[in-house]
């Protein structure tokens, strides 16, 4: 079997590498990385028998057209409601298909989210930094970026086929605007009045978003003693807020350590569908206790695995090859 050569003929912003991150390193000064809606890219590896942590392409609202120059390979796409053209057809995501030579996919962002995940059922060498190839959005470290021109190339490998084209979405994967979180680490820097308004809201996602973190737009919770605190370590899902009174919550590459005051953090659980709340849309913060934050979260990975089994199982030989979605 030929060697499989794609070209990315077009390649918006944010578009990159992802795997499931490098954990370990943030004492260190390195951020974990690793897809910002981690359910999705392990969704589009097991829809296409890829092992788990398997490098995909993560897409931004911005798109990408890839074409095929050599070879075919099967292709998996998940993640927020974007759109897909190929092969004169016109779906949805949560797809798949074959890629032949002088075929294109283009990916546009359709009703909702904001990252979707293109999985190949290949092997390709992607470069790796410490142990990852999930790329760091502010240095391009790992994988890398994908901008406009730039090839891949995939070791042969033997067709998975025939696979229905369509992925069962779950419930999980939709955005989620309800947020629940435990208060702190530093709520003592804030006043009464700026916790409950924490909780109040109204609070909306704004432009202002990378893979770094999202601002949002709400009610003014400003600290309320002066921010001389010490830069302590950071955890992704925390409510990180500047003197200003601008509440930003922190996603996959965010810095490692930092001086401002966090209020709450959101619960590592909510965090991928909280990246497919596209901007304008409103978001709201629940408190929970650490004990019931411990049982979403061990209900979250349950609910997860179900899926993701449950998807591997789907994913075997089935009659009609792509079939028309």
């Amino acid at each position: 079997m030929s060697e499989v050569e794609l070209c990315l003929r077009f390649a918006g912003p944010h578009v990159s590498i992802q795997d499931e991150g490098r954990p370990g390193w943030a004492r260190f000064g390195v951020p974990q990385s690793g897809a910002m809606d981690r359910l999705a890219m392990r969704a589009a590896n097991a829809a296409i028998g890829n092992a788990p942590g398997t490098p995909v392409i993560e897409i931004s609202r911005g798109g990408v057209q890839i074409g095929c120059e050599a070879g075919e390979i099967a292709f998996a796409l998940t993640g927020g409601g974007f759109l897909l053209e190929h092969s004169g057809q016109r779906r949805g995501s949560w797809s798949r298909g074959l890629l032949r030579a002088g075929e294109t996919l283009v990916i546009r962002p359709g009703i909702w989210g904001n990252w979707c995940y293109l999985a190949f059922a290949g092997q390709s060498l992607v470069h790796t930094w410490l142990g990852s190839a999930a790329t760091h959005g502010a240095s391009g470290f790992g994988g890398g970026k994908l901008v406009t021109g730039a090839k891949l190339h995939f070791a042969p490998v033997g067709p998975r086929l025939p696979l229905s084209p369509r992925i069962p979405c779950p419930i999980l994967a939709r955005p989620r605007h309800i947020l629940r979180v435990t208060p702190g680490p530093q709520e003592r820097y804030f006043p009464e009045s700026s916790i409950e308004a924490l909780y109040a809201g109204p609070w909306k996602v704004t432009t202002a978003a990378d893979r770094m973190g999202t601002r949002l737009n709400g009610p003014a919770i400003a600290p309320l003693a002066p921010l001389d605190m010490a830069s302590e370590p950071l955890t992704r899902g925390s409510i990180q807020v500047a003197g200003d009174g601008v509440a930003t919550i922190l996603t996959a590459d965010h810095q490692t350590t930092g001086g401002y005051p966090r209020i709450a953090t959101v619960l590592d659980c909510d965090l991928g569908a909280f990246a497919q709340v596209a901007p304008g849309q409103r978001v709201a913060f629940v408190p929970v206790s650490p004990g019931q934050a411990i049982a979403f979260a061990r209900q979250h990975v349950a609910a997860s695995e179900r899926y993701l089994a449950r998807l591997s199982f789907l994913s075997q030989p089935v009659q009609g090859l792509f079939l028309p979605s």
